[in-house]
């Protein structure tokens, strides 16, 4: 694994944690500031509601910067954004530090991920994608527990002061391991707008939005489920939240490696995986055994939906993927909240805690069906999944042009090419 993986990982560990380590911190943040609860969740809405508009800002305002200079302004700005909600003095100011450090949230991830499949071969890089991300999953395992442990030992803000310690760090490594470059961090403007005209690019980020937000319908009201359906105590949510973790890093891993060589399968495979684990889910809540394996197969077929979801972005907007890469990581984050708020209108109507699964698997079964189309329209074009082409003889570019995360190995992964090979791996590249 080169060392410029580990610093991206790094990165993406600390951006995971500042993400949902502060769900286990919404009492200490309430009690500190005489606010309610509900009025201390506007600290996790206004995030995901900053990385949806941050995303696509910053990398319009970073387009004369090469990729590594942008990383490093991100990772700069998670220091401030998390310095400055450590120090809040008041509420306000805190969810402006939580707004400042959430806007580093989905360039970060969407140019990462552009950085790490550019750092190995073109056979290896959906791998590469999902190491970045094991950063993000391993950051539900370890990293929440540990700042709820810090808050419950100092106070919330030394949590946050932990994490920008991270942006620290990661910043540190992206300077130094990942690699100059002389060339600009995207292509012009006008070219990243177009590469959207592309109905394929459209039905990628729909599948984002309905595949992924599928996942956080259940797992928003997961402590109620477990503690309330299930009959777990409250002390118990936070193993559980690292069982589903857990799933999260077994299932990115494990999809990284298979989507390098059949990338349309894969995510057919995911799908199909999170819709029968979340229907399951519906019924195993009442049960704690069943409900915890089943807690971590929503983990594992969820995450195992990110790699293919994030190539497949990259790959239908190859000639210009930066600002398509990062709308990709809004476009899951849109997801979320969508999912979320279904979540609610289903329990408020009175039709239970275990309602909002059957949101999530109407949400991915909708995935499901865009992403045959998808795949229908693509075969139909000519371009359909040719996985094993390179034993065959051909040479495979991973992310040629007209194949968070991708389209089946060989040509759905990339394009099968003559000479026209370096001209592809250059538009990759940026």
């Amino acid at each position: 694994m080169p060392l410029a993986l580990l610093a991206l990982t790094i990165g993406a560990f600390g951006i995971g944690m500042t993400e949902f380590a502060v769900m286990g911190l919404l009492p200490d943040v309430a009690a500190g500031f005489g606010v309610s609860i509900p009025m201390a969740g506007y600290a996790t809405t206004l995030y995901a509601l900053g990385v949806v508009v941050g995303a696509p800002l910053t990398t319009v305002l970073g387009t004369r910067m090469t990729r590594k200079q942008m990383l490093m302004l991100l990772m700069g700005l998670f220091v401030v954004g998390n310095l400055l909600t450590a120090v809040a003095p008041v509420f306000a100011v805190m969810l402006a530090g939580r707004i400042v450090s959430s806007f580093a949230h989905g360039a970060f991830f969407g140019i990462g991920s552009l950085v790490a499949a550019d750092l190995v071969a073109p056979h290896k890089r959906a791998g590469a994608i999902s190491m970045m991300f094991a950063g993000l999953t391993v950051a539900n395992v370890v990293g929440v527990p540990f700042g709820t442990l810090l808050a419950q030992q100092i106070n919330w803000r030394a949590t946050f002061v932990a994490i920008a310690a991270l942006g620290v760090l990661g910043f540190l490594g992206v300077a130094r391991l990942v690699p100059a470059q002389p060339v600009k961090a995207a292509a012009p403007m006008g070219q990243e707008i177009a590469a959207f005209r592309n109905p394929q690019v459209g039905l990628a980020m729909l599948m984002t939005v309905l595949g992924f937000g599928g996942v956080f319908a259940a797992v928003t009201y997961l402590a109620s489920m477990m503690t309330e359906v299930a009959g777990f105590a409250p002390s118990s949510v936070v193993w559980l939240t690292a069982v589903f973790g857990l799933g999260m890093v077994g299932g990115n891993l494990v999809s990284g490696r298979f989507t390098d060589r059949h990338m349309m399968p894969m995510l057919y495979v995911s799908l199909v995986g999170l819709a029968l684990s979340l229907a399951a889910f519906s019924f195993a809540a009442h049960d704690k055994a069943a409900a915890t394996v089943t807690v971590a197969l929503i983990g594992a077929f969820g995450f195992a939906t990110v790699p293919p979801l994030q190539k497949r972005i990259m790959d239908q907007a190859a000639a210009a993927p930066t600002l398509a890469s990062v709308g990709n990581i809004a476009a899951f984050n849109f997801g979320n909240a969508l999912a979320a708020w279904l979540g609610g209108i289903v329990i408020a109507a009175g039709l239970g805690l275990t309602a909002p699964n059957w949101v999530g698997v109407g949400m991915t079964v909708l995935a499901l069906g865009v992403a045959v189309i998808s795949g229908a329209l693509e075969r139909r074009s000519g371009r359909g999944d040719r996985g094993g082409a390179d034993e065959r003889g051909g040479r495979v570019v991973a992310a040629g042009a007209g194949a968070e995360f991708g389209a089946g190995s060989g040509a759905a992964s990339g394009a099968v090419v003559g000479g026209a090979e370096e001209e592809a791996a250059a538009a990759v590249r940026g």
